[in-house]
C-alpha cells in the first residue's frame, strides 16, 4: 500500500507498560526481556516504585499497602541492578528498551515514567504537581521522560484519570487498554473486571477528548508475570523514520501512535495527508484516507469524529474476489484448550509445501496474572514460548498452554505466518511429532481443528486463510463540514474480535 502521510515512516511494535519481579509481579527480568523479544522491537518494563496517596491502613487492606511497600522496596535495592541488564540487553534499531518506573496516584491516576535513554533514577513525588515539577526539571538538565497515565478508565479518586491532572508536554500518550480493560468510552468491547472497579465516563479517551485534551494513545499489556507483548492484552504500534531510539522517541511525543489488543493490524490513517497524531489547520474540507493490513478477516472500520461514527466500511462494501493461482494470506495456528488448570508442552512446526513466508507474528501468551496475590505456582522459567527455527517455507516454536479456566478467557498459544503460495499447495503442521496437512484452498473456506488424545483433550486449530480482500481495506471520505476544535480517529475490529485504534488528529488554530 502507499500512503503519501507514511511514506517515510515504518511500523514497529512495542509494550511500555508491563511488570515482573523486580518489583512486585512474577518473573525474573531476563525472561521478561526474553518473552518481548520473541515478538517486540522496543520494551518498557516497568516497576512499581511510589504511592504518595496511599490509603490509610486498616484490617481489609493491609494486605494490599504490605505487597505494595515490599514492591517498591525491591525495586529500590534493585535498580542500578536492573538498569545493568537492560543496558546489556538494548540493541539500538533492533531492540530498544526504556527503563521506567510507575506512580500511584488515588487522586489523579497512575503514571508510569520512561526514561529515553539507559540511565535515571526513581522519583518520589509528594503528588502529580510535584511529579511534574522533577520531570521538567530533569528537561532543562537534559534528561528526557515521558510521562504516561494508564488504566484512565476507572473513577477518579479511585486511580482512574483525572483530566485536569493532565500536561500534554510531559504526557503526549495515554494507554488505551490494557489487561484491567479498554478506556475508549462507556460502552466498549473490554469492560473492566479487576477488583479495582468498573470504568466510569469521567475517565474514558473520549472524555478527554471532548474536553479538548490533545493526546496520542497506547495499548500496553499491565502484565504481571515477565511476559511484555503478552497476546490479546495490549499493544501499542508507532509510526517511526526507522527502529532506533531516536526515532521511536520521537513518534512517541509527535504522537504517532495506534492501539491494539493484540494482532499487528497495520493502520495508516490521514486528513489532508498529514498523519495520526496531527495538528492540522481546521479550515477546508478534509480528505480522510484509512488503509489497513490486518492481521486477519476484517468486520470493520470506523472513522469517529467528534465522539461519534463518522462513517464506516464493511465486507459489504468489498467486492470479493475469487483466489487465483497464488495467495497473499495469513496462516494462524493455535494450540491449547484441554482440561482445565492441566498444562500441556507443545513443540510444533508450521510450513508450506512451496511458496514464500513474507512475515511472522508470534501470538504467545503469558501467565493470566495481574494481582501479585494471584500465585503462579512453581515454575522454574517464565521464558516458554519461543520460536526455535525458521526456513524460507517453515516456522518452528515451543510453547506451553493451558486449560482455558473458563468459557471467555482464551489461552491459546500460536504464530501467523503472512505467506505468498500456490491454491492448491499444502499448508502443514508437526505438533508433538503428529503431522497434520490441510490445502490452502479447503483454509480459504473456514477453519480446521482436532483434539490431539480425543475427546476432553488437548487442541489445535488452523484458522481460516483471509483472501486479500477480507484483510486489506482502504476507506476514503470528503468531509465538507468542519470546524475548530473537530478531532477524528480511526478504528479497526477483526472478525476474531481482535482491535486496533489510530491515535486522533486534531484540527486546531496553532
Amino acid at each position: 500500500m502507499t500512503h503519501l502521510a507514511y511514506h517515510h515512516l515504518r511500523p514497529a511494535y512495542g509494550d511500555i507498560h508491563n511488570h515482573c519481579g523486580i518489583s512486585y509481579g512474577h518473573g525474573p527480568l531476563k525472561d521478561a526481556l526474553a518473552n518481548a523479544r520473541e515478538r517486540l522491537d522496543f520494551v518498557s518494563i516497568t516497576g512499581h516504585a511510589h504511592w504518595p496517596d496511599m490509603p490509610e491502613a486498616n484490617e481489609r487492606i493491609q494486605h494490599i499497602i504490605d505487597f505494595h511497600l515490599k514492591g517498591f522496596e525491591k525495586l529500590k535495592g534493585g535498580w542500578n541492578e536492573m538498569m545493568a541488564e537492560l543496558r546489556q540487553a538494548d540493541e539500538d534499531g533492533r531492540f530498544v528498551v526504556f527503563p521506567a518506573f510507575e506512580v500511584h496516584f488515588c487522586a489523579c491516576g497512575d503514571r508510569n515514567v520512561l526514561y529515553k535513554d539507559l540511565g535515571g533514577e526513581i522519583l518520589y513525588p509528594t503528588g502529580i504537581e510535584d511529579l511534574h515539577r522533577h520531570l521538567r526539571q530533569l528537561r532543562a538538565e537534559g534528561v528526557e521522560t515521558l510521562c504516561q497515565p494508564h488504566h484512565i478508565g476507572y473513577k477518579k479518586g479511585t486511580r482512574g484519570m483525572d483530566w485536569l491532572s493532565h500536561d500534554p508536554a510531559l504526557e503526549p500518550l495515554v494507554e488505551l487498554l490494557s489487561m484491567h480493560g479498554c478506556s475508549e468510552e462507556s460502552d466498549n468491547t473490554r469492560p473492566f473486571l479487576h477488583v479495582m472497579g468498573p470504568s466510569d465516563w469521567e475517565g474514558t479517551l473520549q472524555y478527554g477528548l471532548k474536553n479538548g485534551h490533545i493526546v496520542g494513545i497506547t495499548g500496553g499489556t499491565d502484565h504481571h508475570s515477565g511476559h511484555p507483548g503478552s497476546y490479546g492484552h495490549g499493544l501499542t504500534g508507532v509510526w517511526a523514520a526507522d527502529g532506533s531510539r531516536e526515532a521511536i522517541w520521537e513518534a512517541f511525543f509527535q504522537r504517532r501512535t495506534w492501539a491494539m489488543t493484540g494482532d499487528k493490524i497495520e493502520l495508516r490513517f490521514s486528513i489532508n495527508d498529514s498523519p495520526i497524531g496531527a495538528v492540522i489547520p481546521p479550515r477546508g474540507k478534509r480528505h480522510i484516507l484509512v488503509e489497513v493490513a490486518a492481521a486477519g478477516a476484517i468486520d470493520y472500520v470506523d472513522v469517529i469524529k467528534n465522539n461519534r461514527l463518522l462513517c464506516r466500511m464493511s465486507e459489504c462494501d468489498v467486492i470479493p474476489q475469487a483466489p487465483g493461482q497464488t495467495v497473499h494470506t495469513k496462516l494462524y495456528l493455535e494450540v491449547g484448550w484441554g482440561p482445565r488448570g492441566e498444562t500441556h508442552r507443545w513443540e510444533a512446526e508450521l510450513g508450506i509445501g512451496s511458496g514464500a513466508i513474507l512475515g511472522l507474528d508470534p501470538r504467545f501468551r503469558g501467565m493470566q496474572v495481574v494481582s501479585p496475590l494471584e500465585g503462579t505456582g512453581e515454575h522454574a522459567s517464565f521464558y516458554q514460548s519461543k520460536i526455535t527455527g525458521r526456513t524460507e517455507t517453515s516456522v518452528s516454536f515451543e510453547t506451553v498452554s493451558e486449560g482455558t479456566p473458563n468459557n471467555f478467557t482464551s489461552t491459546s498459544q500460536g504464530v501467523c505466518l503472512e505467506v505468498e503460495m500456490p491454491v492448491d499447495e499444502t499448508v502443514y503442521a508437526v505438533l508433538n511429532g503428529q503431522r497434520i496437512e490441510w490445502r490452502l484452498r479447503d483454509l480459504l473456506e473456514g477453519a480446521r481443528s482436532g483434539l490431539v488424545g480425543g475427546l476432553e483433550s488437548h487442541a489445535y486449530r488452523m484458522n481460516r486463510a483471509p483472501m486479500p480482500h477480507d484483510w486489506r481495506y482502504r476507506l476514503e471520505y470528503e468531509d465538507h463540514e468542519g470546524r475548530e476544535g473537530d478531532y477524528y480517529y480511526a478504528r479497526v475490529r477483526q472478525k476474531n474480535d481482535q482491535w486496533a485504534w489510530s491515535s486522533p488528529i486534531f484540527c486546531r488554530d496553532l
